[in-house]
């Protein structure tokens, strides 16, 4: 459904411990080996070593790999070594300005980097789906400063996205919640939010 209304990529959900949406590694697999060719498509991975990054990708097989929380083992280049026809896209969770300096020294080591709206910091970590909008004034310096290019996500619905696209001039948005009704994907607003999407450029 998403491909048909424009999506250049899918993000492929797997276990988080909040949010919408998680598949089992086995459905994504099958999910990515069905996807057509231009159509990226993102393993969403809550793991944070590289190690145990490298074995999430191996039964998942996707192009993209999307981390949703800061790595607390090995190093980007070690990733990209083992994965070298795998691309790395880094979740920053846009709190306040410490995460822009934490997107600028990671963007020269990542292909890209997706600005949310999730809090890593809580009990329970809450890494995407939050359907929260942040400061787009500093998700708007990180584009302005990244060496790499930047996705926008976080509380993005159709209503707002072509502001959204306007103030912060992101190289592509990612939406989740904004375009579910009781969780399920709902086809008015995916169409309502690509609508929004062309008609800014």
């Amino acid at each position: 459904m998403a491909i048909s209304y424009g999506a250049s990529a899918v993000g492929l959900v797997a276990r988080m411990p909040s949010g919408p949406g998680p598949i089992p590694d086995d459905q994504i697999r099958m999910i990515s080996r069905s996807v057509p060719p231009p159509v990226s498509t993102f393993l969403l991975t809550s793991e944070t070593s590289v190690e145990e990054i490298i074995r999430h990708h191996n039964l998942t097989d996707t192009n993209t790999i999307q981390i949703v929380d800061a790595l607390s083992e090995g190093t980007y280049s070690q990733l990209k070594s083992a994965l070298p026809a795998v691309k790395i896209v880094q979740v920053i969770h846009v709190m306040d300005e410490r995460s822009v300096d934490r997107a600028i020294e990671i963007s020269g080591q990542v292909d890209a980097l997706l600005l949310d709206s999730g809090n890593p910091d809580l009990k329970v970590k809450e890494l995407g789906g939050t359907g929260r909008v942040h400061d787009w004034k500093l998700s708007r310096m990180i584009r302005e400063r990244s060496a790499c290019p930047v996705f926008l996500a976080g509380g993005l619905t159709p209503q707002n996205v072509r502001t959204a696209i306007e103030e912060v001039q992101p190289f592509a948005v990612d939406v989740c919640s904004g375009v579910r009704t009781e969780g399920v994907l709902d086809r008015r607003k995916l169409e309502a939010f690509f609508t929004g999407v062309v008609s800014t450029y």
